[in-house]
């Protein structure tokens, strides 16, 4: 009776031991609810990822002419297209300009006309009183010949022939200050008109300059950006367009070199001492989320600097040069720059969102037979998106989301 008592026992014990560790094991176990992902073995670079925009490194302004009066605009070419070099992309309204060649070039011609007809009488006097010395000359030697007759003649005759010869000599005198004075007369007369139809000449060449300054042209190839028009004031501040009236120098649109294209990006304080110029980087843009653009850190910056949004924030700075070329990059696009500071060879990865903490411990939940068993595992490094683990086999399915644990009593 006793030893049937113990059998009895000891089987109940078993029972019991099945049924808890059956218990534990159910416990334990929980319903597939939602996605899985398998485990991936391969490199797993860790990266930092931030924030920004793309940038231009070389950026040309366009300025308007200066020394030009009256600038309205009359074409433009349509704002974010490409433009090749010594393509024409502003055209300013040429027509006052035109107007004022033509009255510049009308008085050109009258100074010049004015200058010829100068020259031509001062040639006429310069004739005359050439003339009118060699009469005066030829009278002092004549009256010279008399005066030379005087042995020969009464002293009466050659008392007349040296007073003849004084006079002749007097008038030749008069007759050469005479000649000088009309020379030099008509030399400050010619040299007025000259600087007159220069004047005239310089301004038309200025006009000249001018019409030519009614058409931009693009310095490099690029793609065009029209700035901020504050004529009316900032809160009416917009692009300028056709029709707007522009300051002579007034900078009107921005010519980003494309080929110089880069991320800037904002760099958190506790992630600047990991990163160093020359780590490779990853760049996605909002736009293109498709494709992954190759780059590498180029420049760091030193101090943090001043962001423009409320409440105000400073951050450090990073520019990664980008090496996949793409004529669908423009500045200003939104994305994020990963940068690669380490590289884990043969790694185990997972999902970043297949990771979870159970009992103080990081676990993934590995499918098997359609049941999710917990797995603790340890973390190698993480990524915003992925995480290197230790402790689970290579190609088993996770879940991502936390399964639900089955209660006693439910099915």
């Amino acid at each position: 009776m006793i030893k049937r008592m113990g059998v009895s026992l000891v089987v109940l014990a078993l029972a019991a031991g099945a049924g808890v560790g059956a218990y534990r094991q159910w416990a334990s176990a929980a319903a597939v609810q939602g996605p899985t992902s398998q485990v991936r073995k391969g490199e797993f670079p860790v990266v930092i990822r931030c924030r920004g925009e793309l940038r231009a490194r070389r950026t040309l302004q366009i300025p308007a002419p200066v020394n030009v009066p009256e600038l309205r605009i009359v074409w433009l070419a349509p704002s974010g297209s490409m433009v090749k070099e010594k393509d024409p992309i502003i055209r300013f309204d040429p027509s006052s300009l035109k107007q004022q060649l033509r009255e510049k070039e009308a008085a050109l011609k009258q100074a010049e006309a004015a200058l010829a007809q100068a020259k031509a009488e001062a040639g006429i006097t310069a004739d005359q009183d050439q003339r009118d010395l060699k009469e005066s000359h030829y009278q002092v030697e004549r009256a010279g010949l008399e005066v030379s007759k005087q042995e020969i003649v009464s002293k009466l005759q050659g008392e007349e022939s040296r007073i003849d010869l004084q006079v002749a000599e007097k008038k030749m005198s008069v007759q050469s200050a005479k000649t000088g004075l009309d020379e030099a007369s008509n030399a400050a007369k010619v040299a007025g008109l000259d600087r007159q139809r220069q004047k005239a000449q310089d301004e038309v060449d200025l006009t000249k300059q001018r019409l030519e300054k009614m058409e931009l042209r693009a310095p490099i190839t690029g793609m065009i950006v029209y700035l901020s028009n504050f004529a009316q004031g900032w809160m009416n501040a917009k692009p300028f367009k056709v029709g707007d009236q522009v300051w002579p120098g007034a900078v009107i649109a921005q010519l980003p070199d494309l080929a110089t294209i880069e991320m800037e990006a904002k760099v958190e304080e506790i992630d600047r001492g990991r990163m160093v110029n020359g780590q490779s980087a990853r760049v996605r843009l909002d736009a293109l989320p498709e494709k992954v653009f190759d780059g590498k850190l180029i420049q760091l910056s030193p101090l943090t600097e001043m962001g423009w949004e409320w409440p105000p924030t400073r951050s450090f700075r990073g520019w990664a040069a980008i090496t996949t070329k793409d004529d669908r990059l423009r500045p200003g696009m939104n994305g994020r720059l990963d940068v690669v500071v380490n590289r884990l060879p043969d790694a185990l990865s997972v999902p970043a969102k297949a990771v979870f903490t159970r009992n103080g411990k990081p676990v993934v939940y590995v499918l098997r037979d359609g049941v999710a068993t917990p797995n603790e595992v340890e973390i190698l490094a993480r990524n915003p998106d992925e995480v290197a683990v230790k402790g689970v086999a290579e190609k088993a399915d996770v879940m991502l989301v936390e399964p639900v644990l089955k209660k006693k009593g439910t099915s």
